[in-house]
């Protein structure tokens, strides 16, 4: 008994030493558009594929598993530590989550060191476009395209809102699409849990002013999982009419929009707002009729608008759930439970309650990067 156990040992002290010398991956450079990519070797480029002010995405051959892949670089990813904390966030989010609607993590590149390193490299699997570039495209929208994309959304949503998630960012430039008219949710860097958001820092919530449900431009004293359906709802509508249907151009514009379509809300619909200015507000506004959904898109089917009619609720506590909506008449032939998988744990946000700090975060990212390159 005694010899085995020693002889087990000696295996884990075998084990550990052929870790600790194994050599590093090797790497190859390339440059795009301006900038650098350094990768493992078994990365080859394809081309970029996107570009903003996060850094620069590229399409890449996976020699090793034989597939294309994304490849985001994001510089001096923690030169703002807010930035570089939602980047974490995202990366547990996407390594948790497991659903065909929700972008998969494939790889986070190793940094060369603990601490000391500038920039990140995100993995995911390859989609070829947005649904924003579709949107506002050539590409015809039947009713069929727009009730496939918009049931995929709500699926992922119902996987997202299962494992305690909500991911506060909906827009059509944050879903994925390839030509088969497969949706992948992506950007989660904002997300956040249910509890959370009860207490949520209101200066980090950067979400796109369009998309914004009333109760955030209202400064509501908490919120909940119908930010999401408010989300979905201007991503349908934006997908009927191919253009924004709530573009505001600043705070007090986006609320007069909001009104000028959905009409002065009841006392009753507006008791979600503690904000006394902004119920004033409302209530000086020109009184505005409800404007019929029919007159704004006279060509969409007529069971579309009343879906969209319980999505662009004023009310949250009114707006339809993410079950509701899956059940809707407008999904009949696509919907079935059996199909519509949940999340069997909640996802633990216990990680996120810290103060960030450039070593720690570099830390906590390395630490990410291990459980695909250990080392």
């Amino acid at each position: 008994m005694n010899n085995t156990r020693s002889q087990s040992r000696l295996n884990v002290r075998k084990n550990e030493q052929t870790r600790l010398q194994r050599p590093p991956e090797k790497k190859t450079t390339f440059e795009t558009g301006g900038t650098t990519f350094t990768v493992d070797e078994h990365y080859q480029l394809i081309k970029q594929i996107g570009h903003g002010a996060y850094g620069v995405v590229i399409s890449a051959f996976d020699r090793k598993n034989n597939m294309k892949v994304a490849i985001k670089k994001v510089p001096k990813a923690f030169e703002d530590l807010i930035d570089a904390k939602r980047i974490l966030r995202e990366i547990k989010l996407l390594k948790f989550l497991k659903h065909e609607n929700i972008i998969t993590l494939l790889d986070i590149q190793r940094p060369p060191h603990r601490t000391g390193y500038e920039d990140i490299y995100i993995v995911t699997d390859l989609m070829e476009t947005d649904l924003h570039r579709v949107i506002y495209s050539r590409q015809e929208l039947s009713d069929e395209h727009i009730q496939y994309f918009l049931y995929q959304l709500l699926r992922g949503i119902l996987y997202l809102h299962s494992a305690d998630v909500i991911h506060r960012d909906l827009k059509p430039s944050n879903l994925l699409v390839n030509k088969n008219c497969d949706l992948k949710i992506c950007d989660l860097g904002l997300s956040r849990g249910f509890d959370m958001l009860k207490e949520d820092n209101l200066t980090e919530y950067v979400v796109t002013r369009w998309y914004r449900a009333p109760e955030v431009i209202l400064n509501a004293s908490n919120y909940t999982k119908a930010i999401d359906i408010w989300g979905v709802g201007c991503v349908f509508a934006e997908l009927l009419g191919r253009s924004p249907l709530f573009p505001g151009e600043d705070y007090l514009d986006q609320v007069q929009r909001v009104v000028g379509v959905l009409g002065i809300p009841s006392t009753e619909d507006m008791g979600f707002i503690g904000n006394n200015s902004a119920r004033r507000f409302i209530k000086s506004l020109p009184k505005r009729q409800r404007v019929p959904w029919s007159t704004l898109y006279p060509e969409a089917n007529p069971i579309g608008l009343d879906l969209l009619n319980k999505m662009l609720a004023f009310n949250p506590s009114k707006r339809y759930t993410v079950e509701q909506c899956l059940a809707h008449p407008y999904f009949e032939g696509l919907h079935s439970p059996e199909e519509e998988p949940v999340c069997k744990t909640k996802f633990d946000w216990s990680f996120d309650d810290f103060t960030p700090t450039k070593p720690l975060l570099q830390s906590l990212i390395y630490e990410e990067s291990l459980k695909f390159h250990p080392c």
